[in-house]
């Protein structure tokens, strides 16, 4: 279903926001890294009811805006060329594009070596270079989801149904109604503790659904740095 764009005044601001419309009954506001305000309200708001409540949380959404402002500009598009550095698992590696009869990657003494029967092609090795990646968060990711549900006080509770990765814009993870546990592919390149943050953050959801009161006390009982972990994870991935 496509967004709907609507505005909010609140004093000399301008809050300009899109709005997807679900069956629901509760309408909710978020405020993504790329400092884009999102509104998923229910079928049956009205334009006016939906502004109303963006002013109403328009110092928090303003506090958040400005948050997030302190960590742009992005970091510059990998080219996948040799001598650029890498993020993986919060510390930055350097590539290394040898020639070979066949392609592999790995790491060896601290460097990201790629082996390409095409170095001289950035697209083959971007191609190399993501399909390892993401192979190794297959397997790390599970590895931390096993760490994180033994944080909690009965980790039979906090069971996904499944855990799905994938390329996400604009989040680091969620936790789906069916139980899904569904996280960027890109936080491969985090640190251990900001993946964890993530994974744990999510399965609070299982119980909690919502942002509510509920959701971060048990949040901080199980994770009681979060916060840290959190702008770790925004500066790092910044």
């Amino acid at each position: 279903m496509s967004a709907e764009v609507l505005e909010a005044s609140f004093g000399s601001e301008t809050i300009r926001f899109s709005v997807v419309r679900r069956v629901r009954k509760t309408l909710s506001i978020s405020v993504l890294p790329d400092q884009q305000v999102e509104v998923v309200a229910p079928e049956d708001a009205s334009s006016e009811r939906i502004i109303e409540k963006v002013r109403k949380r328009a110092p928090w959404i303003c506090k958040q805006l400005r948050y997030y402002a302190q960590f742009q500009p992005k970091t510059p598009e990998r080219r996948y060329i040799g001598g650029e550095t890498h993020l993986y698992l919060g510390r930055q590696y350097k590539l290394k594009v040898i020639p070979g009869i066949q392609s592999s990657v790995k790491m060896q003494r601290g460097q990201l070596m790629v082996w390409s029967t095409k170095p001289g092609r950035a697209t083959h090795t971007r191609e190399l270079v993501r399909d390892w990646m993401l192979q190794r968060a297959q397997i790390k990711f599970a590895e931390r989801l096993d760490v994180c549900r033994g944080r909690f006080s009965d980790p039979e509770k906090v069971v996904p149904n499944g855990l799905i990765i994938r390329e996400l814009s604009y989040r680091w993870g969620s936790m789906t109604g069916r139980k899904n546990l569904v996280l960027n592919r890109a936080l491969i390149s985090a640190s251990t503790e900001a993946i964890d943050y993530v994974i744990t953050h999510e399965l609070c959801h299982i119980e909690h659904p919502h942002h509510g009161p509920a959701f971060f006390d048990q949040l901080r009982r199980v994770m009681p740095d979060w916060e840290e972990r959190k702008l770790r994870l925004e500066r790092q991935l910044a």
